[in-house]
């Protein structure tokens, strides 16, 4: 069998292998590319109440009241009065911040950003061990796609043409955006 029939054959089939993961990795990229605009893990959800001064004495206590106040239901808890007057109440997902002489404050709910959170746990490698080295098989896969992709076509549609051309802008591109943002 002729090189380009090989070379045809695994580009096929070696881009349907990798769909899953280029979806994965371009989602998630998308979403961290824009991380300056908004946070693409978490979902932060903004509150104020208001509950009424708070009477409690100790700190563990006043902690208490407001969770009990709040409806809030929590065996582990930090806490931390940054003054007399304020009480900041640490939970797993959820951070409260109250003035104790009125019971004014305002609560944050975090909470993961379904799917986008997953994505980027992949894509960012924070599993590290053995899925480090699927990562790794991901990239290998991706530069053959490259490569091979130029040879797919024959003649003026292929790489002695017009794909000529396309690669060289191809490779141009991040090269420009390279001097003008790092040697400009």
């Amino acid at each position: 069998m002729k090189w380009r029939k090989w070379n045809n054959i695994l580009h096929r089939d070696i881009g349907y292998l990798t769909v899953g993961l280029t979806i994965i990795f371009a989602i998630s990229g998308i979403a961290v590319n824009h991380i300056a605009d908004w946070n693409p893990n978490y979902k932060i959800e903004q509150s104020t109440f208001d509950i009424g001064p708070i009477t409690a004495v100790s700190e563990e206590d006043m902690v208490r009241d407001v969770l009990q106040k709040l409806n809030i239901d929590a065996e582990k808890f930090k806490s931390f009065r940054p003054s007399p007057q304020k009480l900041q109440i640490f939970l797993d997902n959820q951070n409260i911040e109250l003035n104790i002489q009125n019971g004014r404050g305002r609560s944050e709910v975090i909470k993961e950003r379904a799917l986008l959170h997953d994505f980027n746990f992949l894509h960012l490698n924070h599993p590290k061990k053995i899925w480090t080295y699927v990562s790794d098989i991901y990239a290998l896969a991706l530069l053959f796609l490259a490569i091979s992709g130029m040879f797919v076509l024959k003649g003026k549609k292929g790489i002695k043409g017009r794909g000529a051309w396309l690669v060289s802008i191809g490779v141009l591109i991040p090269i420009f955006f390279l001097w003008l943002y790092k040697y400009l």
